[in-house]
């Protein structure tokens, strides 16, 4: 745990922790210049399975799309990432995936970019009971409570002189882009991120060329008849975790963790109105994860063989780094070109063919 942190709660009752009462005397308590808390994306001495990405949230690009690490760097340093200022309340741009000067990592064409956003901690009911406080004083004052106007104003007044003393929390998520093979994913599980990060990514880059992923068959479609049949599609195997819900208004919904999907009960809520929702798979006994309606993969993890094929005469963290980097991302884009064909093809490229 960070030292600032230690440091503000140990003047904190140990039963006044709570959620709103603790981020309160955070903001009260927290001394100047120990106001930042800090998840890097990853460590410099990390293990094979810790580069993987969690989650794939998935976007197309064009194949073999013609771009430069120069180029991307050029795009990506004018909206780079600097410390959110005293009155801001968040700050959102791009930072070194290894903690130098250089915005894309780039190996083999393969390139790696870190989206952070910083955030203050400030929620809206510190906000509110301070501005409480200040209404009882105005009231005394004036001889009458303060009204909707004035509450509003006061609420204003509060956050500009909160916003200076609250801790501020920064997050880093990494992008993957694959112009060889015509991909691009976010690691993130929450749909909301990945857009503000393709935001930033199009203010960034003029006539980004970003599509979304068309399958011939929906997940959900595909993800039904594979639990109907029992049959997984060449190359993959169905695991023990699933989410079967009704399409009708009640929206009753079945979950399988870590059970088996015997077919006759699969039959049965399918029968009963039920689709597939989410699906554990593993693909090629190499990486296992969760399939979504959106095409999100989720609890994505490289298998035993895939960590033991980790390069062993890495010297250091540097050529460690970047034989992690490749080997995830050529596993990667076998799965994907792999799970497209699973789900009959893509759209776009059925098309162009």
């Amino acid at each position: 745990m960070h030292a600032c942190i230690e440091s503000v709660l140990s003047v904190v009752p140990f039963s006044r922790l709570d959620a709103r009462i603790a981020v309160h005397d955070v903001v009260r308590l927290a001394p100047r210049g120990m106001r930042r808390i800090e998840w890097p994306a990853f460590p410099n001495n990390i293990e094979s399975a810790a580069m993987w990405f969690k989650n794939l949230q998935l976007h197309r690009l064009p194949v073999h799309w013609t771009v430069t690490p120069d180029q991307m760097h050029e795009w990506l340093a004018p909206l780079a990432f600097s410390d959110a200022s005293s009155i801001e309340n968040e700050r959102r741009g791009w930072v070194s995936p290894r903690g130098d000067d250089v915005l894309v990592y780039t190996v083999n064409r393969q390139m790696l970019l870190t989206y952070r956003a910083e955030k203050k901690l400030l929620p809206a009911s510190v906000v509110t009971q301070f501005a409480k406080e200040r209404a009882l004083e105005l009231e005394e004052q004036q001889g009458f409570k303060p009204g909707r106007k004035q509450m509003r104003e006061l609420k204003e007044q509060v956050t500009d002189e909160l916003l200076p003393r609250a801790f501020s929390i920064r997050r880093d998520t990494r992008v993957w882009i694959d112009p060889v093979h015509g991909w691009l994913a976010i690691d993130a599980a929450s749909a909301t991120l990945a857009d503000d990060i393709i935001g930033l990514l199009v203010k960034s880059i003029t006539d980004l060329p970003l599509a979304s992923v068309r399958a011939a068959r929906s997940p959900v479609s595909a993800m039904t008849e594979w639990l109907l049949t029992g049959d997984a599609p060449a190359g993959f195997t169905l695991d023990r975790d699933t989410e079967l819900r009704s399409a009708g208004e009640n929206n009753a919904t079945v979950r399988y963790v870590g059970h088996a999907l015997e077919a006759e009960d699969m039959r049965r809520h399918i029968e009963a109105g039920k689709q597939c929702m989410r699906l554990a798979m593993t693909w090629d006994d190499r990486v296992s994860f969760v399939l979504t309606p959106s095409l999100t993969l989720k609890r994505v993890s490289p298998l035993d063989v895939i960590k033991e094929a980790a390069d062993p005469t890495a010297a250091n963290d540097d050529e460690r780094f970047e034989s992690d980097f490749l080997l995830m991302t050529g596993e990667l884009a076998r799965l994907f070109a792999a799970l497209t064909e699973a789900l009959g093809g893509e759209e776009d490229l059925r098309a162009a063919a």
